[in-house]
C-alpha cells in the first residue's frame, strides 16, 4: 500500500478471491476505485520467472502473482514494475501502460523522483533507461563473475529486512548502488535428483562461521563515473543494514558488526564520501535491527531501540521495551513495544506497536514527549501507510486484520494535526472469499511464564473426551503465530476440525513481550523453547481437561520443524510423534546472520552449536518422526534432513522421509500445500490413534 498524496492510495489485489494474480489498483478518497493494470491484459507469461525475482519471492516469502512489487516517483505521476523480466511503466493519470525498452531480465526497477529514468537491475549490472527516448544503458556493469551491483546479497535479503541494493538521490542526479562480491563465499550446489540430466544450480551460501559476502557502497553519477564511499573500521562493521536517503537530509548509512552488538548510523559527506557517525546503538547481545529505523525528521533522528528496565518501569526486573527514540530520547514508555516507524506528521511520529503481545496497532506519538495516541482500538494486527502535507492535509491507509475477518480491512482516513483521526473516507473492497473453516481459537496465557498460546477444539465438539493433542508451534524468533487474526489459524482449525486438540504457543525468543524476553534463548535455541511448549502442554491440559497427554504430536516448519524434532529426540515421555518440515538439524549449516546472533560463532562459542544440534542426538529417537524437506530450498538446504536421515538410519533409528522435487522452502504449489496436509494427518491419525468417531 503506498499513500500518493492526500488524495490517492496505490494497491495489489487479484481480481476475486480465486484468482492469485496480482493487479495495480488505486483508490481515492471519495471511494472512487480504479484498475490500472491487469498482467492478463498485457498478456504476460509468468511460467518462467528470471532466477533473481524468483529468489527475490522467495527471500520475501511471496507466493501470489502477477504485480508482487511496485515503485513510484515522487509526484505520484508514474508507477513502474517489472512483469516476467520486462519492464512496465504505468501513466497513473491515464491509466496508459507502456514497456520502455530494457535489456531483459529486469529486476527491482525503480522510477527517479523526478520520474524522467527508471534504474534497474539485469544480470549483474545497474542499468538506467530514459523515458523521454527510450535511452538504455549499463549506468555500471559488473567486471567479475563474483562481482553484482545494484543487487541485495542474500543476508541482507534473507535476514535483515534489506532487499534492495540501490537508492536514488532526491535530486534524482546520482545514486547510492551496493557493489557485492561473493568471491571469498563458499559455493553450495542444489541438484534435481529428479531431473539427473540437468546441471545443479551454484548457490553462494554463508554458513555460520564462514565468510560472508564483501559489501561496499558507491556513488554513481547518470554519467556512469563511479566513487567509492569510504568505509571506515572496515573490519569491525561487516554488514550493510540501510541506506536512507530523503528530502534535504543528507543519506544515512546503517552498519553492523558481525557481532551485531554494534549498529552505526552515520551521516554521509557527498563531497568526500566520508562517515560521520551520529548514533552508536549498543547491546551486550545483540541489536534488533528494523527496517524503518532510522527515520530523519526536522527534530532530529528517530530511531527503534531496545531499552533496559529502569527504576521508573511498572516491573523494574522486567524484560525492557523497545521503544522509540528521538536523538537518545525515548519518547515511548514500557506500556508499549514499538515495532515499526511508519512516517512522520508535523510533531508526531506514526509507529506500530505492540500494546499486548497478541495485539499490533498504530499509535501517534508527540515528539515533544506527549503521551501517545491510539488510531486503532479494534483487537487485531493493525498497519498504516501515511502521505500528504506534513502535519495539515494528510491521508492515513489503515490496514487491520482481527479475529473475526477472513480478509484485511483497508480504510482511508485523514490524520489532523493533533493526532486524531477522522471519519472513514473510503474503503478498500475485500474480495476475500469465505472460508469453508471458521478458526474459533481460545486466546490464553498459560503457565507460570504466562505463555501466550492459541487453543483449538473441533468445530461443535462437546463430547467428554480425551482427545489427542496436537502442538502446532513456530516457536523461534522473529516470529510470532499468536496473534490475533483470523486467516493465519486456519490451518491449525482444520487439524482440530478432525478431531484434535491443537495448541500453539509463542514462548521465549518470540516479539511482542520485550527485549529480555526475546534474549533469553542466546546461547541454547533448544532447551528454552522446548520447555515452554511442554510447559503450554501441562497448562493447556489443566484448564481445559479433555486433552489426552497419552497421545501428544507436534508438528512445524523451518524453526518449528527444528522444534518437532527436537522434542521427538529429547522429550519422548512427553511426545508421542513428531512431523518436522524443512528443519534445521545442525545449525552449522545455516546461515551467519541468523545463526550467529543467537549462538555467536562456532569457532568461538562451539559449546552453543554442539548442543543444540540434532545430528548427535539421533540415537535418542524412540517415537515416529516424518520428515519433510524441499529439494530446491535454498534457505534450510536439503542436507539438514539427509544428514539427520542418515545419523538416524546409522543409529538404527526407523523414520520416515518425505522429499519433495522441486520445492522450495515456502511450498507455494497448491497441490503440494493440499496433500501435505493431508499426507500428515494420516501420519497423525496412524501415530497418536484415530480420534474417536466416524
Amino acid at each position: 500500500m503506498t499513500v500518493l498524496d492526500a488524495d490517492r492510495v496505490l494497491f495489489l489485489r487479484s481480481r476475486s478471491g480465486r484468482d492469485p494474480v496480482l493487479c495495480l489498483w488505486s483508490l481515492d478518497r471519495s471511494g472512487e476505485e480504479r484498475l490500472l493494470v491487469d498482467p492478463a491484459g498485457i498478456g504476460v507469461d509468468e511460467s518462467d520467472l528470471p532466477a533473481a525475482e524468483r529468489a527475490r519471492r522467495e527471500r520475501a516469502r511471496e507466493s501470489a502473482g502477477g504485480i508482487v512489487g511496485f515503485a513510484t516517483d515522487r509526484s505520484g505521476r508514474l508507477a513502474c514494475f517489472a512483469l516476467a523480466g520486462a519492464l512496465y511503466v504505468v501513466d497513473l493519470a491515464s491509466g496508459e501502460v507502456s514497456a520502455p525498452p530494457a535489456r531483459s531480465p529486469v529486476f527491482d526497477p525503480r522510477p527517479s523522483p523526478d520520474g524522467a529514468n527508471v534504474a534497474y537491475v539485469s544480470g549483474d549490472d545497474l542499468r538506467v533507461v530514459e523515458l523521454a527516448n527510450g535511452d538504455d544503458r549499463a549506468l555500471v556493469a559488473a567486471e567479475a563473475e563474483t562481482v553484482s551491483w545494484g543487487r541485495a546479497d542474500f543476508i541482507a535479503a534473507e535476514e535483515m529486512q534489506r532487499s534492495r541494493g540501490y537508492w536514488w538521490s532526491p535530486d534524482s542526479t546520482r545514486l547510492l548502488v551496493t557493489r557485492v562480491d561473493e568471491s571469498q563465499v563458499r559455493t553450495w550446489w542444489i541438484a534435481d535428483p529428479a531431473h539427473p540430466d540437468r546441471e545443479p544450480t551454484a548457490v553462494r551460501y554463508p554458513a555460520a562461521g564462514t565468510a560472508n559476502a564483501s559489501v561496499e557502497l558507491h556513488l554513481v553519477d547518470l554519467d556512469g563515473s563511479t566513487r567509492p564511499v569510504a568505509w571506515s573500521d572496515d573490519d569491525r562493521f561487516e554488514y550493510l543494514a540501510n541506506v536512507v536517503w530523503s528530502g534535504e537530509h543528507p543519506p544515512l548509512v546503517v552498519r553492523q558488526t558481525r557481532s551485531q552488538r554494534e549498529v552505526s548510523i552515520a551521516s554521509l559527506d557527498l563531497d568526500g564520501l566520508t562517515l560521520t557517525e551520529r548514533r552508536l546503538v549498543t547491546d551486550d547481545v545483540w541489536v534488533e535491527l528494523i527496517a524503518s529505523s532510522p527515520t530523519p525528521c526536522e527534530r532530529g533522528l528517530l530511531t527503534v531501540e531496545d531499552l533496559s528496565p529502569t527504576a521508573t518501569d511498572p516491573d523494574p526486573a522486567g524484560p525492557g521495551h523497545r521503544a522509540l527514540v528521538l536523538d537518545g530520547r525515548p519518547l515511548t514508555g514500557p506500556e508499549v513495544q514499538v515495532r515499526s516507524i511508519v512516517g512522520v506528521v508535523g510533531g508526531r511520529a506514526v509507529v506500530t506497536a505492540w500494546t499486548v503481545p497478541t495485539e499490533i496497532h498504530v499509535l501517534a506519538v508527540d515528539l515533544d514527549g506527549g503521551p501517545p495516541v491510539a488510531l486503532t482500538d479494534q483487537p487485531g494486527v493493525h498497519g498504516a501507510a501515511i502521505g500528504g502535507s506534513d502535519g495539515q492535509d494528510v491521508l492515513v491507509a489503515l490496514t487491520s486484520t482481527t479475529p473475526e475477518a477472513m480478509g484485511a480491512r483497508v480504510t482511508l482516513r485523514a490524520l489532523g494535526p493533533d493526532g486524531s483521526l477522522g471519519e472513514s473516507l473510503a474503503v478498500v473492497a475485500d474480495h476475500s472469499l469465505p472460508s469453508p473453516i471458521v478458526a474459533a481459537p481460545a486466546f490464553c496465557r498459560l503457565g507460570a511464564d504466562r505463555l501466550e498460546s492459541a487453543v483449538f477444539f473441533p468445530t461443535g465438539y462437546e463430547g467428554a473426551g480425551p482427545l489427542p493433542v496436537l502442538l502446532d508451534p513456530y516457536g523461534g524468533p522473529h516470529a510470532q503465530r499468536v496473534l490475533k487474526t483470523h486467516a493465519p489459524h486456519l490451518v491449525s482449525q482444520w487439524f482440530a476440525d478432525q478431531g484434535f486438540v491443537v495448541v500453539v504457543t509463542d514462548g521465549r525468543g518470540t516479539p511482542g513481550r520485550g527485549p529480555a524476553w526475546e534474549r533469553q534463548v542466546w546461547g541454547d535455541l533448544a532447551e528454552p523453547v522446548l520447555t515452554d511448549q511442554i510447559e503450554a502442554l501441562d497448562a493447556a491440559a489443566e484448564e481445559f481437561e479433555i486433552l489426552d497427554l497419552e497421545r501428544v504430536a507436534i508438528r512445524g516448519w523451518s524453526f518449528g520443524g527444528y522444534l518437532a524434532a527436537l522434542a521427538a529426540l529429547r522429550r519422548p515421555d512427553r511426545i508421542h510423534a513428531a512431523i518436522a518440515g524443512a528443519p534445521v538439524t545442525t545449525w552449522r549449516l545455516y546461515d551467519t546472520h541468523y545463526t550467529e546472533r543467537y549462538l555467536g560463532r562456532p569457532d568461538l562459542q562451539p559449546i552453543h552449536y554442539e548442543q543444540t544440534d540434532l545430528l548427535a542426538e539421533a540415537h535418542r529417537l524412540t517415537r515416529p518422526l516424518l520428515l519433510i524437506h524441499g529439494l530446491a530450498d535454498d534457505n534450510v538446504v536439503a542436507a539438514h534432513t539427509l544428514q539427520l536421515s542418515s545419523a538416524l538410519l546409522a543409529a538404527g533409528a526407523p523414520h520416515r522421509v518425505l522429499p519433495l522435487s522441486g520445492v522450495t522452502h515456502m511450498t507455494p504449489q497448491e497441490v503440494v500445500a493440499e496433500n501435505l496436509l493431508w499426507l500428515q494427518l494420516e501420519f497423525l491419525r496412524e501415530t497418536v490413534g484415530r480420534p474417536p468417531g466416524p
